[in-house]
């Protein structure tokens, strides 16, 4: 499996694997690779025709292996890009991978499945994945990516910031990279060239962008404030941000508070969060955090089965959080 990093590096190379799989909790960085893997792969000229973007929940594997058995006319590349690849069952992706061999030199496959659908690291499906494509994980930014990210684009606008504000901006953004370009567009547009961004600045421009924050969603849990909790709910599904994108960020939120209370590292790259998981660890005793954990976990199973419509579920569980019981 290949790093997001060194995908770029052998896409600025001009080395391009015949088949991707892009999968992750961070779409927009898989939007992002997808178009700069199609913009240097495919001339000027062929990005609108010979891009093919197909739905994979909505397309019969009989369609899907017709598209991939025409060839380009003389010698064109092209590019295919399928999404939710998992909607197949394994017999039908035998297939569409059977029908990629030999590959083609002047085409290109990137699979993908949406952040919901992020598979488990020992699942069939993921292991299979890895045996027929170069896949890549994208993963919510580091504190020190989103730094260096954040530092390198305010200083091609010719803008500098204060270290308390760039610190400040990191953990509002927290790891998210698309948020990070509509933050830093905005702070961009705020200042004039050759000043220097404040913490607040940052509060002042930002702070619309907090109650669409899917991660301070987690943190206004914990607070217990129900009445903020139910309008962030509301306005994040109303944006499209999916209900079981949302129950993984809570699931991961309060296990990662469950692990540093009991000294162990939180999950993901959330290290530098450490003392806010510390802070609110504090509010709750182990068995209550165990006791919220499993059960979001049933509601994660429930909204997967469609046994809940997700407004509905969601608002109990964070009723029933930040309540106490």
């Amino acid at each position: 499996m290949a790093s997001p990093k060194q995908l770029f590096s052998d896409i600025n190379s001009g080395k391009f694997k015949p088949v991707y799989y892009f999968f992750g909790y961070e779409e927009y960085r898989v939007t992002e690779a997808r178009k700069y893997l199609v913009s240097h792969f495919l001339p000027d000229l062929q990005h609108i025709g010979n891009h093919i973007r197909i739905d994979g929940k909505n397309t019969s594997t009989a369609n899907l292996l017709a598209e991939l058995a025409a060839l380009p006319m003389l010698g064109e590349r092209q590019v295919f890009s399928i999404t939710d690849i998992q909607s197949y069952k394994p017999t039908e992706r035998e297939k569409i991978f059977k029908i990629l061999h030999p590959p083609d030199p002047n085409r290109i496959i990137i699979f993908s499945t949406p952040a919901q659908r992020t598979p488990k690291k020992n699942s069939a499906f993921y292991k299979s994945m890895l045996k027929s494509a170069e896949s890549v994980e994208f993963q919510k930014l580091t504190m020190a990516e989103s730094t260096a990210q954040i530092t390198a684009k305010l200083k091609r606008e010719e803008l500098n910031i204060e270290p308390d504000a760039i610190r400040l901006l990191s953990q509002l953004l927290a790891g998210n990279r698309g948020a990070m370009e509509g933050e830093l567009n905005k702070l961009i547009n705020f200042k004039s060239k050759g000043e220097t961004i404040s913490v607040a600045d940052i509060r002042n421009v930002s702070t619309g962008y907090e109650i669409y924050n899917i991660f301070n969603l987690a943190d206004r849990v914990v607070s217990g404030n129900s009445h903020l909790v139910l309008k962030m709910i509301r306005s994040l599904l109303s944006e499209g941000i999916s209900a079981i994108a949302l129950v993984t960020l809570l699931q991961q939120h309060f296990i990662s508070i469950y692990l540093v209370k009991n000294r162990k590292n939180p999950v993901g790259n959330r290290a530098f969060l450490i003392p806010n998981f510390r802070s609110q660890g504090e509010k709750f005793t182990n068995q209550q955090l165990e006791k919220y954990i499993i059960e979001i976990a049933k509601l994660d199973s429930d909204l997967r089965q469609n046994r809940m419509k997700p407004e509905q579920a969601m608002e109990m569980l964070a009723l029933k959080i930040t309540s106490g019981n």
